[in-house]
Parts: structure tokens; sequence; C-alpha cells
């Protein structure tokens, strides 16, 4: 099994910022897809950022402009940097990684799920 640490969550005012990140441990080779995925209260899971292998970087129309998403390759680690944050974006965060080549063969793993909340 792959292990996602996830950190950066926490409680901030309407503007303010925060960075989460993602390490994934275990014997790891590569991840081809890394990202972001949040959960609000009585609602579904979405996207919120991925980022390829390549860097290529895909975000919600909700975001954009305002999270900007990273990764380390070497340390098989994902960053979400959130600015201007709004209390919409309140919400359990969840770190992905797909394709992650290990001893084992292909998966997606998930992390545990931070929470941020965002007050007003």
């Amino acid at each position: 099994q792959v292990q996602l640490v996830e950190s950066g969550g926490g409680l901030v005012q309407a503007g303010g910022s925060l960075r989460l990140s993602c390490a994934a441990s275990g014997s790891i080779f590569s991840i081809n897809i890394m990202g972001w995925y949040r959960q609000a209260p009585g609602k579904q899971r979405e996207l919120v950022a991925t980022i390829a292998s390549g860097g290529s970087t895909n975000y919600a129309d909700s975001v954009k402009g305002r999270f900007t998403i990273s990764r380390d390759n070497a340390k098989n680690t994902v960053y979400l940097q959130m600015n201007s944050l709004k209390p919409e974006d309140t919400a359990v965060y969840y770190c992905n990684v797909d394709r992650a080549r290990t001893t084992t063969g292909w998966g997606n793993y998930w992390g545990q799920g931070t929470q941020v909340t965002v007050s007003s």
C-alpha cells in the first residue's frame, strides 16, 4: 500500500491563504497523476486540481486564479497553494495519486483527508 501523508489544513479567515502538502511514501517508482479533491458536508466529492508527471495542470473553474498545484517528483509530493480563500472553499480536502507504480504494480490511492475551514 501507498501511504499519503497530508498536512497544511486548518482554519483561516476569508481572504487568507493555506498551503496543503501531500507526500506519498512506499516503494514507489513513479506517479502519473497527482491531485486534490474536496468534499463539503452533504455534497459530492469534486475535483479541485490535478497535475500530470509532465507538468500539465487542470483546475476546477471555482478555483482558477486562486489555487496553484505543483509537485516535486523526487519527493513524490504534491502541493496546493490556496490564496484568496472563500467560505465556500470550506471542505475536507483529499490527496490523490493515480497510476502510481509500486512493487505490486500500478494503482490509485487516496489520502485520509484534511479539513480546511474558511470563516467569513
